[in-house]
């Protein structure tokens, strides 16, 4: 199967390409045309490439160059357990925010020892499940969580290894919803305040320090704010040392950005090298790095496939109605997010060009995937939303009393369903009706 076929001039360049592309005017997943794939497994339909995952990991292999880096994935942009079986296959550990993700970790036969437990809010059944399991490290994001970990800890009569995560008060440039690393966010510890809350961490039984962690926010596209804040966290392992204080790891976090439209994600390469550059020069180099990265390894893997139900023409606006909504992708509404929407088959010669909002069936003015996109659109058509590998069926809902979509996960010129579409009737098989009065 070529992965370089001509892409007719009518049609545009998928973001996913090579892995999406046009052949005869069709749209491919690899070496599967994705209406075959509709059409034995309906619409909507989240559709994955297997070669373009293992691609996104070499990437960051490549960035890596046979350095000390650990790279965990940050599951939350993409769960399915094909997913995490495929990149626990590459080598990769796993950024875990739930104890329902370290299920999912360990029933894709991920390492335990290999996962870092983030997230805000972490409850003690969840601390007692990663300590049993023996996870490599808790990122710890507030004082009263270090020492509700320690208490657990000691009871277990186990020793939680833990990293900080800190809160450097760098600007990311991005999204507010997904900027992480300002004071005014939820996340981390201040740095100004961290040489405490290390201080009383060594003090705690039932811990063990191991890091220091950071991340400062998602669809990052320059490589500045990475840099700002490793400069600080720098300073503080400074600090810790002096204090006795000694890491064995430093965690930068996630967040690399994608190409959605016209954005030029950064450098790997070059993020890399100037990290291990400036930490090599500030006598830190025993330090083995871990990154976080999610969306930068799924997004571009995956497409939704949809069909368009009605053509409604208003005298405000051209709507082009499909089955897909926001309960499929949320992003749109959520973020005002941007994401590139492609006709699976050429448009007929006869059919006009016109500009549509792309829209769904909810009950919600929200429910839109696309805004004023220029498409020639006959009732019956399929399109392909890009971009949907990362944060689309995870954080997809059954609103409407919606059943959640497919997955497919495509290999070459082979398909697997690798998540069923759920059934009308599983929505409410768990309700009881109580006894009539």
């Amino acid at each position: 199967m070529s992965l370089h076929p001509s892409v007719p001039a009518t049609l545009p360049e998928p973001v996913g390409a090579p892995y999406f592309h046009y052949e005869h005017g069709e749209l491919y997943a690899e070496g599967v045309p994705v209406s075959d794939l509709a059409r034995l497994h309906g619409t909507p339909l989240y559709v994955y490439s297997r070669a373009a995952l293992r691609a996104a990991w070499q990437r960051f292999a490549d960035a890596i160059n046979g350095r000390d880096a650990l790279v965990c994935y940050g599951m939350k942009a993409n769960s399915n357990l094909a997913v995490l079986r495929e990149f626990a296959r590459l080598g990769a550990g796993f950024d875990i925010v739930s104890g329902g993700e370290l299920a999912r970790v360990q029933a894709a036969g991920g390492d335990p020892g290999k996962v870092v437990f983030s997230g805000v809010g972490k409850q003690t059944w969840e601390l007692e499940a990663a300590l049993h399991a023996g996870v490599r490290c808790f990122n710890v994001e507030s004082v009263a969580e270090l020492q509700h970990l320690s208490a657990t800890a000691a009871r277990l009569g186990l020793k939680a290894p833990v990293s900080l995560r800190v809160n450097p008060d760098v600007d990311a440039h991005t999204h507010p919803y997904i900027s992480t690393g300002l004071k005014e966010n939820k996340f981390g510890i201040a740095i100004e305040e961290a040489v405490a809350a290390y201080r009383l961490a060594a003090k705690l039984p039932g811990l063990e320090i191991v890091g220091v962690d950071c991340h400062i926010g998602s669809q990052l596209t320059e490589i500045d704010p990475y840099l700002d804040a490793l400069d600080k966290l720098l300073d503080l392992i400074d600090a810790l040392a002096a204090e006795n204080i000694r890491l064995r790891h430093l965690d930068i976090g996630g967040g690399v950005g994608i190409r959605y439209r016209d954005e030029q994600p950064l450098s790997l390469r070059a993020l890399l090298d100037e990290v291990f550059r400036r930490v090599a020069a500030r006598g830190h180099g025993n330090l083995q790095l871990v990154m976080e990265p999610g969306r930068s390894l799924v997004g571009n893997a995956g497409i939704l496939v949809t069909e368009v139900l009605y053509l409604k023409h208003a005298e405000a606006k051209n709507f082009a109605i499909i089955d897909a909504a926001m309960t499929d992708l949320i992003r749109p509404t959520l973020y005002d997010a941007w994401h590139g929407v492609l006709p699976v088959k050429t448009p007929a010669s006869d059919t006009a060009a016109a500009h549509y909002d792309i829209v769904g069936p909810v009950c919600e003015s929200g429910d839109w995937l696309a805004r004023d996109r220029q498409l020639a659109l006959r009732q019956g058509d399929l399109l392909a939303i890009e971009s949907a590998g990362a944060y689309a069926f995870v954080m997809s809902s059954q609103y409407n009393t919606r059943p959640r979509a497919a997955e497919v996960l495509v290999d070459g010129t082979v398909a697997h369903l690798i998540r069923k579409r759920e059934q009308i009737a599983e929505l409410f098989a768990s309700e009881m009706l109580p006894p009539d009065a």
